[in-house]
């Protein structure tokens, strides 16, 4: 554990050195919130900024946890990797910091989002729902971060790991049910949004906000995030530079 801290720690250092990167952070899914929950016409709800508040928090995780990535690259260009993976604590303890680092970095983008949300009258009906969309958030979080850190392992350039980034992200974000309800998506668009594991916590945290308990959606994202875990765990294991 004391190992996995000390990494967490690192990034968490080096990121709130950079002032810009950490006003940007925050600002940019704020921004989203506002200017797609506020301006954006919608015909099949009277309130879009609740009805898109959990679509963004889990956007904002979405982003936040596919960066990591390129938090790997960035010690392997350097030279750091070889020289974590030599050192006798074990080697997935850089794994889980990161994923730690990542997932705190975009619990603390939530949290702004929240604020913010409920400032603009979205309501959340008590401190269990609020826990409950936290750890949602976590677990989402973990699921993707765990991908992300993987795919940062086996690629050698910021700019190949930034193509990748953006084919992922956005049709998932994209094909999920952020912005519209399934009712309303052509038929082609509700298959893939009800496959895709971006919905499976955008509507976990809708029903949370709605005052339900997503049993469903919890367990699966809680599965995915412990497969991804494994998997990454293994890779760590047998990784070499």
């Amino acid at each position: 554990m004391k190992a996995v801290y000390y990494y967490f720690e690192r990034d968490l250092v080096k990121w709130l050195r950079g002032r810009v990167t950490v006003i940007s952070s925050l600002v940019m899914p704020a921004a989203w919130l506002i200017f797609v929950g506020l301006a954006l016409p919608t015909k099949f709800t009277d309130n879009y900024l609740e009805y898109i508040t959990p679509g963004i928090l889990v956007m904002t995780m979405l982003f936040s946890s596919l960066q990591g990535g390129s938090l790997m690259i960035f010690d392997k260009i350097l030279g750091f990797l070889n020289k974590f993976l030599a050192m006798p604590s074990p080697r997935e303890s850089m794994l889980y910091g990161k994923i730690l680092f990542i997932s705190v970095r975009g619990l603390m983008q939530a949290t702004v989002i929240l604020i913010i949300a409920t400032l603009l009258g979205v309501r959340i009906l008590n401190p269990v729902q609020l826990i409950l969309i936290y750890f949602t958030l976590f677990l989402f979080s973990v699921f993707f971060s765990a991908l992300s850190t993987m795919i940062g392992m086996y690629l050698s350039d910021h700019d190949s790991y930034a193509a990748v980034n953006s084919m992922i992200s956005m049709p998932l974000f994209f094909t999920s049910s952020a912005l519209m309800p399934y009712d309303v998506m052509p038929a082609w668009l509700r298959f893939l949004a009800r496959l895709n594991p971006v919905s499976y916590a955008i509507d976990s945290t809708r029903t949370l906000f709605e005052g339900g308990i997503p049993v469903h959606g919890l367990i699966s994202l809680a599965i995915g995030a412990g497969v991804m875990v494994l998997i990454g765990t293994y890779q760590f294991r047998k990784a070499f530079v």
